[in-house]
């Protein structure tokens, strides 16, 4: 059955192997995304978990900088590491502002490379079914050209044609998936990131008072 396919493959004419390049191509860069957000979303979770520990222990702001900087893929730790080693901060409103400023970035970072997943998923099974309406026109043109419609002269032609539906849905699942899972992950990262802001912005303007005492 492999060997069928893949010579059918090689026998399709120039449109449809540029076709199924395209969506071989989708593919590949949408599994790498998927393989890439996977690792980083699984890492994030630790860090973040690791970095709460040290936060909420009461740890002095000096060490747990040193924590966020360890934690370099945490969104939360980020944060913390953005505004603390921001000299720019002056007064309880720019500390706020920062926050705000510093989660939209890192809530920016989940999101990133899932538009291409989205993308994706929407497209390969149109550029699929391209390929199988010029594969199906092939073998309308086989049909004329050998004056017959039997099996022998279609099944070549319609088969050359439904592989491209195969392609572009083998390319577009996986990505559909991927991009709900991940975005899904992404949304409850950031409502936690959101509840992190609030415990944040109390910290360092509590700090901003303990050193202004001093």
């Amino acid at each position: 059955m492999d060997q069928t396919a893949l010579s059918l493959v090689l026998q399709a004419g120039v449109v449809v192997k540029v076709v199924l390049v395209i969506l071989l191509m989708f593919s590949v860069i949408s599994w790498g995304i998927i393989l890439f957000k996977w690792r980083y979303f699984s890492k994030a979770k630790n860090e973040t978990n690791s970095f709460f520990r040290y936060f909420r222990a009461g740890k002095e702001a000096s060490g747990l900088n040193k924590v966020a900087r360890a934690c370099s893929l945490s969104p939360m730790a980020n944060i913390y590491k953005a505004v603390y080693e921001d000299r720019d901060i002056e007064g309880k409103d720019d500390i706020r502002r920062a926050v705000r400023r510093y989660g939209a970035i890192e809530s920016a970072k989940l999101d990133r490379y899932l538009n291409f997943l989205a993308t994706t998923g929407s497209t390969t099974p149109f550029i699929g079914l391209f390929g199988t309406v010029w594969g199906i026109m092939n073998a309308f043109r086989g049909i004329g050209s050998a004056g017959s419609a039997s099996l022998a002269v279609v099944a070549p032609g319609i088969a050359e044609a439904l592989i491209t539906t195969a392609a572009g849905l083998a390319a577009a699942i996986p990505a559909v998936m991927g991009y709900n899972f991940f975005l899904s992950t992404a949304r409850r990262m950031t409502l936690e990131m959101e509840d992190f802001t609030e415990e944040l912005l109390a910290f360092f303007i509590g700090l901003m008072d303990e050193n202004r005492k001093r």
